[in-house]
Parts: C-alpha cells; structure tokens; sequence
C-alpha cells in the first residue's frame, strides 16, 4: 500500500483564550520528491502549520507524519528557512553554516566542513562575504546564509517561509533557479509559504489555496501539469501557464473580497488537476482577463 511521505491528518489549532481555531482539519499530502507551496491571505495559519512541520510548534490536534514517522519535535531531517535570517550575529558566513554542518555530521573533518561550507556558499553568491559577521551583511545577504545553511545539511525535507521577500529582483531569481536546479538533481522535498503566484506557479508540483482565518481550511489543491524543466525565461509561453496564474489570482482576490464581507462556508478542498484544457487559443484571453500584471500579491 502507498504511504505519502509526508501526511497531514485534521491539523487543528487554537490558541489559548481564543474563541476559535485559526485553522481546523487541515488535511494534505507531499510525496517524496514533490514541491508543495501554500497560498493565502495572513490570519490562515501558514506558518503555524510550517511550524508543525518543523516541530518546532505543536498543533491543539491532528498528525503530521514524516517517512511514516510522527513529527514530535525539530530535527536535522527538516531544513527550515524562516522569513528573518535567524543567523548568530557573533560568528561569521562560514561558521554560521559550519555549525550547522558539523551538527549533521560531527565526524567530518574540518577540511570536510569547510569544502561542504564553500560549496553552499558559493551557490548563493556570498564566496566574498564568506569571513563576514551579519552585522556587515544587507538584509538579502543574511537571508542567502539562512538558504545556503537550510540546503547545506541536505535535509530530507525543506520548509520554506517566505525566503525570497527580503531579496532584489535578480538574486530572487538566481537562487529560486539554483531551487529547482538542486531539486531536480536531488529529488529534494520541498514545502514553502509564499504570496507571490508567479513564484508558486515556477517552483510548485502542487500548490495548496488555503480558505480565510479562523477555521482555514485548505480550500483547493492545484496541481501543476506544466512540465518540470519550466524556467522563469519560458514559463509564460506555456498556455497553461495564463490558466494556472489566473485562477490563483481569482482565488485570492475572492478570498480578499470575504475578509471584508464575512467568511465563506468551508467546504472540503477542491483538487483540480493543473486546470488543464488551457489550449492555444485560451492564451489570449488570459491575457485579457484582467490578472494584476505584477507577480507579487501581496
């Protein structure tokens, strides 16, 4: 029988004193390999269910299991990247990274750190700022060190909240190209809060539309049947790409619409498999549905 590698069972929680849960029931799956991104408005409880991912919170109810073991506190097989760089301001690029390194494999050499360090270091283009304390760094700098530190342990999964948002246009792009890079070469486990559809739409096999707060629920499931080899250079000129895109986007800005006007009925979530069917013709009138041209919906 196929087991996910990675399930969620009724995920509940509720904070103390609170009258209700700020999500309830949240059920999902990741399979081995797969890279998941979650969508939805602040108040759902995205970070909180990354949290419980980590271990690093406990859910009111629910289950979260991992290689057909429950998840019941932090561990070196989860790599978590936080929206700060949570970087220890008294030791340098390296030694960030290295001690995270040696806590994987304390038997290496220090030779084996340092070169297991500099290939990650390398990867996020900080080889220059190798020596330097965070104190020296901009704030896209430490949040490369937080990436290259997550990726350098090789977790067996990756928990993203958010990376990207503190970087410029184009280091956003390099690392979310190394991203796919590394995951297609390592079959690397990803899953990543963000608010940016064109991001989802780049990096995701599966992306998980979550209802408002309190009760969130996950709402729909989207799977994404554009090929796996999609870059940022070429990812628009697939016509399923205006399909994907706006139906996200449609999905926010109704979401954005019931905070204001009262929260919808929840529903069990919706899978729809890539929204296929978006054939040559329906790209123009994607085009001309009236999708926000900007990639971020924040």
């Amino acid at each position: 029988m196929h087991s996910s590698f990675l399930k969620v069972e009724r995920l509940t929680k509720r904070y103390p004193g609170a009258s209700e849960p700020v999500f309830e029931d949240v059920n999902f799956a990741i399979e081995r390999g797969e890279f998941v991104c979650i969508i939805g408005h602040s108040g759902c409880g995205k970070t909180t269910i990354l949290n419980a991912l980590a271990g690093l919170e406990s859910a009111s109810s629910g289950h979260v299991f991992m290689d057909e073991r429950e998840v019941s506190g932090p561990s070196l097989q989860r790599g978590v990247v936080f929206q700060g760089h949570a970087l220890m301001p008294w030791l340098s690029v390296r030694s960030n990274i290295a001690f995270a390194v040696r806590s994987k494999w304390p038997d290496w050499t220090a030779a084996q750190v340092d070169a297991h360090v500099r290939k990650y270091v390398d990867m996020v283009g900080l080889t220059d700022a190798i020596d330097r304390k965070p104190a020296a760094l901009s704030g896209g700098m430490k949040q490369r060190v937080g990436i290259a530190r997550a990726f350098a342990i090789e977790p067996k999964m990756l928990l993203l909240d958010e990376p990207f948002g503190a970087l410029d246009a184009l280091t956003r792009g390099t690392i979310q190209d190394e991203l796919l890079r590394i995951c297609a070469d390592t079959r690397q486990t990803v899953f990543m809060i963000t608010h940016d559809v064109d991001e989802a739409v780049l990096l995701a096999d599966k992306i998980l539309l979550m209802s408002n707060g309190p009760r969130a629920r996950v709402a729909e499931v989207v799977v994404n049947t554009m090929p796996r080899d999609r870059t940022r250079g070429t990812i628009h000129h697939d016509p399923q790409y205006y399909r994907i895109r706006n139906h996200l986007v449609d999905f926010l800005v109704s979401r954005a619409k019931g905070l204001a006007g009262g929260r919808a009925p929840a529903h069990p979530p919706e899978v729809r498999p890539g929204l296929e069917g978006a054939g040559d013709a329906d790209a123009p009138a994607a085009r001309a549905s009236g999708a926000p041209a900007a990639a971020s919906t924040h």
